[in-house]
């Protein structure tokens, strides 16, 4: 399939916070209740329509584990987009993002976009870490946050669509530049048309607002 530009995403965090099962659930649709422990970094990829224009999201999915951190550094210099996942039930994983978040900024590109991910929502009577500690540490950080539960679907597509038209409506001002290798994490497709671009960048924006309602952007 043909689309406009392609945006590379890196999935961080501690080892069993979901960042498989989102990546499954976005890509595939599928939930599984156990799930093998990635070794190293995987791969998913999926198209889809922002505005009108097909997007393709190639999503490295990354262990957890300090054995494969230096395995895991290699991938953030051409990533556009950082997805840093912790589990609201565990707050040894909320407390560990700050570290991730410093991982990928001494790594990546300038321009990389984060989005902060609360995973598990779905089970609210274990959760120990509130909506409002998750919205503090994002816009400390300058995030975006979303919670979300791979189980039940909740918000899972929006925080790829959402990530993806921040990093677009980037694009859009200039901040970065597409590019034939993709070096800057965004990757000129066969129908790219630059002049033509109409994003939406409120939407992403409306994701630090602490509004948990949150518009479906794809």
């Amino acid at each position: 399939m043909s689309y406009a530009y392609l945006l590379k995403y890196i999935v961080i965090g501690d080892t069993g916070v979901g960042k498989s099962s989102l990546i499954m659930q976005f890509t595939q649709e599928v939930f599984r209740d156990k799930h093998d422990i990635t070794v190293g970094v995987e791969f998913g990829a999926k198209v889809i329509k922002i505005n009108g224009q097909s997007v393709k999201l190639q999503i490295w999915d990354t262990a957890g584990q300090e054995d494969f951190r230096s395995i895991v550094r290699s991938y953030y210099r051409s990533t556009a987009g950082a997805l840093v996942v912790y589990d609201i039930t565990r707050r040894d994983t909320f407390k560990h993002i700050t570290r991730w978040v410093e991982e990928a900024t001494n790594n990546g590109n300038s321009t990389l976009t984060f989005m902060l991910i609360g995973n598990k929502s779905d089970l609210e009577s274990q959760r120990e870490v509130s909506y409002e500690e998750g919205l503090q540490l994002a816009k400390e950080h300058n995030m975006l946050f979303i919670e979300t539960s791979a189980k039940t679907k909740h918000n899972v597509e929006q925080t790829f669509c959402q990530t993806a038209v921040t990093i677009l409506d980037k694009v859009k001002n200039g901040e970065i530049e597409a590019t034939a290798n993709g070096s800057s994490g965004v990757k000129l497709g066969e129908v790219q048309k630059q002049d033509n671009i109409i994003l939406d960048s409120n939407s992403a924006k409306n994701n630090n607002n602490g509004n948990k309602k949150k518009k479906n952007c794809c």
